[in-house]
């Protein structure tokens, strides 16, 4: 795990897609190939680091100039996958979602409208020559989506305390096919028993995003900096997707006093997150 600088950037969760290095044609796999060799590469730290720093500039960079060459590695079962950090891809599209998140004013004090319009553009261009571009992470703040959880069991929960200067962890990490299995049972059980929601409704949207990768892929969630915002404690008794499963089962059962318990916990344990957030 890789060690944090006394500068921690708060308080982003992530979901990311490992793909195996087949998934890639040539020459991107020959450099995933040669990046996986490496023997130290950057923390998700590092790259929140780095799109900080580039909005300290006068006019400030929304999007990086260059699409990033750095990935997350793992193996699995000797397999060598990757998940490309693709922060410039990620930079547009979190732009063109800032305005359901900040003021106006404190959006324009931030980033500039003129500056917002040119990466609007960029993107447009880009886009255009690269229709069926995706990111493989997508990434939430001072929460975990609900829909998230649907995709991991409480079993690939992997909790540590952390020591020192090493932070607490808390990620899943769960086979692409077992993935895709829960969003189509839970989609099921979740069509027949309540109407259109939010919680179908972003379940459907990650579920097409899976579709798009590597069958032998790996899913991951991960707690990332919201870890610094929550007691260990929290943490340590935070299993949001035994919740998840629980509630759905119960619907499943049609047994509706079990799935509102189910949810009664998950609502409580995430509306003391919200609080913190409105405290800072």
């Amino acid at each position: 795990m890789p060690k944090v600088s006394s500068v921690v950037v708060p308080y982003a969760t992530y979901l990311r897609v490992y793909e195996p290095l087949a998934a890639f044609p040539e020459p991107e796999r020959g450099h995933w190939a040669r990046y996986a060799r490496r023997p130290e590469r950057p923390s998700y730290q590092d790259e929140l680091r780095r799109a900080l720093a580039d909005l300290l500039p006068t006019p400030p960079i929304p999007v990086p100039v260059q699409e990033s060459a750095e990935a997350f590695v793992l193996e699995a079962d000797g397999v060598v996958c990757v998940c490309p950090w693709r922060t410039r891809l990620r930079g547009w599209q979190a732009l063109q979602e800032l305005p359901e998140d900040l003021p106006n004013l404190v959006l324009d004090a931030m980033l500039p409208p003129v500056v917002r319009r040119q990466a609007a553009m960029d993107y447009e261009r880009w886009l255009a020559r690269n229709p069926d571009s995706r990111p493989w992470i997508r990434t939430a703040t001072w929460q975990v989506p609900l829909n998230w959880f649907v995709l991991v069991s409480d079993e690939e929960r992997r909790y540590e305390k952390g020591t020192g200067e090493i932070p607490p962890m808390l990620r899943y990490r769960t086979p692409m096919v077992q993935a895709r299995r829960r969003v189509a049972r839970s989609l099921r059980t979740l069509k027949d028993a309540i109407d259109e929601g939010p919680l179908i409704d972003g379940l459907v949207d990650v579920g097409r995003w899976l579709e798009e990768f590597h069958p032998r892929s790996l899913v991951e969630l991960d707690y990332g900096g919201l870890v610094h915002a929550l007691p260990a404690g929290d943490l340590e008794d935070d299993h949001s997707a035994a919740d998840v499963a629980a509630g759905i089962e119960a619907l499943r059962q049609g047994d509706g006093t079990a799935a509102g318990e189910a949810y009664g916990r998950l609502v409580e344990r995430w509306r003391a997150v919200r609080d913190r957030r409105s405290a800072n």
